[in-house]
């Protein structure tokens, strides 16, 4: 595996130069610069990241044997009482509101796709939310970022070694 090392992150090497040599170039970003900052934004996020992770994977497990025990909710009243107590529903917080400055335009004014879920409980909209945006990896993998070389060719279904390739952006 061809990795680049800078600032604490190995980095894949073609993923280095396409950001360095075509990525950056007339943008006035300063590679040394973006990649002393994505180093800190890593190293400060990824442990907090992986704890999530953790505390994600610990509600799921409850969840599914929940699921496994009960089947499909049926009184709503105690599955929401099951959600509070492990955690997944927190008590409702004090009024508050948000505001935005600098926002691009694309995410702005053009609509995304509406998804349309039942809010018998805030687990599915929760997920309808995390579904409205695409992931970093699902662009990366649709773009020509990744070489089409190797076996790793876009198309139409899923190809593994390209997908190989796309995941190892990381420390």
């Amino acid at each position: 595996m061809n990795r680049v090392e800078q600032d604490g992150l190995k980095i894949d090497a073609g993923l280095h130069r396409f950001l360095v040599e075509e990525a950056m170039p007339g943008t006035g970003v300063d590679p040394e610069r973006f990649f002393s900052a994505f180093s800190d934004l890593i190293h400060d996020l990824g442990p907090k990241n992986r704890a999530l992770l953790v505390k994600r994977d610990e509600l799921q497990a409850k969840l599914d044997d929940w699921y496994r025990d009960h089947g499909a909710p049926v009184d709503m009243d105690a599955y929401e009482a099951f959600l509070k107590e492990i955690g997944y529903l927190l008590p409702e917080g004090s009024d508050f509101s948000v505001s935005t400055a600098n926002v691009d335009p694309e995410i702005a004014t053009i609509a995304g796709p509406q998804l349309v879920v039942p809010v018998m409980n805030a687990r599915y909209a929760l997920n309808a939310a995390n579904a409205r945006w695409g992931s970093l990896y699902d662009a990366l993998y649709g773009t020509d970022a990744i070489p089409d070389t190797e076996g790793a060719e876009r198309g139409k279904g899923y190809n593994p070694k390209r997908g190989g390739k796309g995941h190892r952006l990381g420390t």
